[in-house]
């Protein structure tokens, strides 16, 4: 699976990505004590939607297009306010990542990590967190990166997004959960995946069990998992998850599946549930 994100962006696994992690960010600043977040695979922190890559595949078109101009629930008042900041003239051609959405949330006290191994990608990032004091951009392996960062006490955030490029990235987002967790017990881990085939997805939440055994899940399928060669969906899974996210994450998940062809559910739940 290619998952370079500038060709996905502003999709609707974005929708169901970003809107999640607005809620989770907004549910974790209201607390006082300073929050330090990690972002395993950052990215290039904003794109382009009228660049090349964006444009080869127009996979925005039924994602942030459709999000901008239909009406939706409040849960997703935090991503279209981020996404009209960054096109005050209108429009949608410019789109945050997690990096810009993390950043932009940042309080006195609060520190990002955001990892990107690509030379260009890494650049782009080191720009758009540049006028961040309370961020950085580092070139190196996030899933090394989490747990080594992650403090033993406190208040802790790691986003896990990998590319899925590699066969064994799904083993090592179950291992660098558990190794973050390990240390901080506190630590909220939120994990990005796409859905294809049921069997896959059944198998890594039967990895995480024991580091997360109270994880929530919103679950997003536009069509059946029956086709492991096709995105059919997405999921955000979130160990630690704050209370009362559950109903919005669900919101946020039947809208996006109806964005599909009339095969779609969305629905939150919990792994112990």
């Amino acid at each position: 699976m290619n998952y370079r994100h500038a060709f996905h962006a502003g999709n609707f696994a974005d929708l169901v990505k970003h809107a999640g992690l607005t809620l989770l960010l907004e549910a974790l600043m209201a607390e006082g004590s300073p929050l330090v977040i990690v972002d395993t695979h950052a990215g290039a922190g904003g794109y382009d939607l009228e660049g090349e890559l964006s444009r080869r595949t127009g996979e925005a078109a039924q994602g942030i297009f459709r999000l901008m101009e239909a009406p939706a629930p409040a849960a997703f008042d935090g991503l279209k306010a981020a996404v009209a900041g960054m096109n005050p003239g209108g429009g949608v051609r410019f789109y945050p990542g997690s990096p810009r959405l993390i950043a932009a949330a940042l309080r006195p006290g609060d520190r990002y990590t955001a990892c990107e191994v690509r030379d260009d990608d890494h650049a782009l990032l080191a720009q758009t967190l540049a006028p961040y004091p309370g961020a950085r951009a580092v070139q190196a392996d996030g899933y090394e990166t989490a747990p080594a960062t992650v403090p033993p006490k406190g208040r802790a955030l790691v986003l896990i997004d990998p590319p899925f490029e590699r066969p064994d990235d799904y083993q090592r987002i179950a291992a660098a959960m558990a190794a973050v967790r390990a240390r901080n017990p506190r630590a909220v881990v939120a994990v990005w995946l796409p859905l294809k085939d049921l069997e896959t997805f059944d198998a890594f939440l039967r990895s995480i069990e024991g580091a997360a055994p109270d994880a929530l899940i919103g679950e997003c399928r536009l069509r059946k998992l029956d086709n492991p060669m096709k995105m059919n969906g997405c999921a955000l899974v979130i160990a630690g998850a704050p209370a009362g996210l559950e109903g919005p994450l669900g919101e946020v998940c039947a809208w996006v599946a109806g964005l599909g062809e009339g095969e779609g559910r969305g629905e939150a739940w919990r792994l112990d549930g």
